[in-house]
């Protein structure tokens, strides 16, 4: 494995990495995503279990926005103002986000009422959260401008690799694992304690193999001049939103739709499967949980065409840009979320999904390339924390409205709720047309030279 060394000067190209290399330092998102997969899919059918109302679930999801709020942006500005000869900037907070979410993944199906699920679930988005943001930095920090894509897609390979795993359990753990503990199924014991050994375990990994980069003498002497104290992220987090460039202004307004859909769609997947396959409500227990097994296997199947797609979206960005990637990946998935409500025919749901699994891909990391070219390489941490500012406004938006929503003009219908997440996706589509990314300056262009692989690490041609 290369050791970056430190660099003296702000334009210095960074040694570049080989592919395993970029496979080895994303593997922990692979534990990270297998959390948030279950937090997906198996945690609203848990609430379901303990006898929560279908209006009483978005406010039961508050923690992930609250969390995310708060959380991402002050951990990313503490980040940027960190550095440890041993322990590095970024990944002591995600080592500690895994260790917080085994903790709360181990402990989640003991959950004997609402009030203690709900807790739990606090508990398991402080973890993510802690985790995310300076991973995506850690990202930024370590792969030069040519090698982001490949970094930022790799994540979304793990994304999508780690959350079949969670919403495959939930299909094959029934079928092998009966009975019940108090109000919960047994496999769903089986689902958590697996999402706790993922999370610590690969986040270990990529820390293990996987050296940080050397602040270099100016940053340190930054590092120095303004030091850590508990006013850092209240000064850093405002200061960053007034610097803000542009193109992230431009994005909250896609993120809007795109993420109030996300969480209509996640927290009533398994009810609409259950009416339109089954025909059946969670106050009917087998059939419900026949609902739920396939959701976790129907989710499961577009987080495979997640990690599928996932680097071919390099290429395409590439060629036709990130904003015009992301457009029509918004298309395909609104336009199977559309589709889905109406199908009660099982392997077509597969079909209808398949283009949210496409838009996935896309929504986990096309976006960051935007960003990552136009944010000061000393503030990745704050500004990805900003970014997912950007994601969690919308769902606390939807938590404490869309309740009110699906009550009053839904019906309590899970499929309408499903139907309505298609159309935001589809106006988050219309909403990308209006994006304008800054131009390749000389210096991002010269990041795509040529490259030759040179003892495990490549080195740029020179230019004729």
């Amino acid at each position: 494995m290369a050791v970056s060394a430190p660099t003296t000067g702000s334009t210095a190209r960074k040694p570049l990495l080989t592919f395993s290399q970029i496979i080895n330092m994303n593997i922990g998102f692979f534990g990270i995503q297998y959390s948030f997969g279950l937090q997906q899919s198996a945690v609203n059918p848990i609430y379901d279990f303990l006898g929560a109302a279908p209006d009483q679930i978005p406010w039961l999801n508050l923690a992930g926005p609250i969390t995310g709020l708060v959380v991402q942006p002050i951990i990313g500005a503490i980040s940027d103002k960190t550095w440890h000869p041993r322990f590095g900037r970024r990944k002591p907070f995600f080592f500690i986000g895994a260790i917080l979410c085994s903790i709360a993944l181990f402990l989640f199906p003991f959950s004997s009422s609402l009030w203690m699920a709900a807790g739990l679930l606090w508990i398991l988005d402080v973890g993510n959260n802690t985790a995310m943001e300076p991973y995506r930095a850690f990202v930024a920090d370590k792969l030069d401008a040519s090698q982001q894509p490949t970094g930022f897609q790799a994540q979304s390979f793990f994304t999508g690799f780690g959350q079949t795993l969670a919403n495959f359990s939930l299909f094959l753990f029934p079928l092998i694992i009966v009975g019940h503990t108090g109000k919960i199924p047994n496999w769903v014991f089986a689902s958590f304690m697996l999402g706790a050994v993922c999370s610590i375990g690969s986040v270990w990994w990529s820390a293990r193999t996987t050296p940080e980069i050397p602040p270099t003498k100016d940053e340190l002497e930054e590092i120095r001049r303004e030091p850590l104290n508990l006013l850092t992220p209240f000064v850093e987090v405002p200061s960053a939103i007034r610097a803000m460039p542009r193109i992230m202004w431009q994005l909250a307004l896609v993120y809007l739709f795109q993420w109030y859909a996300l969480f209509c769609y996640w927290q009533n997947s398994s009810k609409s499967i259950a009416l339109s396959v089954y025909n059946a409500t969670p106050e009917n227990k087998p059939l419900y949980e026949q609902a739920v097994s396939l959701a976790g296997s129907v989710n499961g199947w577009y987080n495979i065409v997640t990690f599928l797609t996932a680097f071919a979206l390099v290429g395409f960005a590439k060629k036709y840009s990130p904003k015009w990637v992301h457009f029509v990946c918004l298309l395909l998935a609104g336009m199977g979320f559309i589709a889905f409500p109406f199908i009660s025919f099982k392997p077509l749901l597969y079909v209808a999904i398949s283009g949210f699994g496409i838009g996935w891909a896309s929504m986990m990391g096309i976006p960051y390339l935007m960003v990552v070219k136009e944010i000061p390489k000393e503030r990745y941490g704050v500004y990805m924390g900003i970014l997912n500012m950007m994601i969690v406004i919308p769902m606390f938006i939807q938590t404490v409205t869309f309740g009110a929503i699906l009550k009053n003009f839904l019906g309590n219908d899970p499929r309408k709720a499903v139907l309505f997440a298609g159309v935001l996706l589809l106006l988050a589509a219309v909403a990308t047309l209006r994006l304008r990314p800054r131009k390749a300056s000389l210096a991002d262009q010269t990041a795509d030279l040529p490259t030759v692989p040179v003892g495990g690490v490549e080195t740029p041609l020179p230019s004729k």
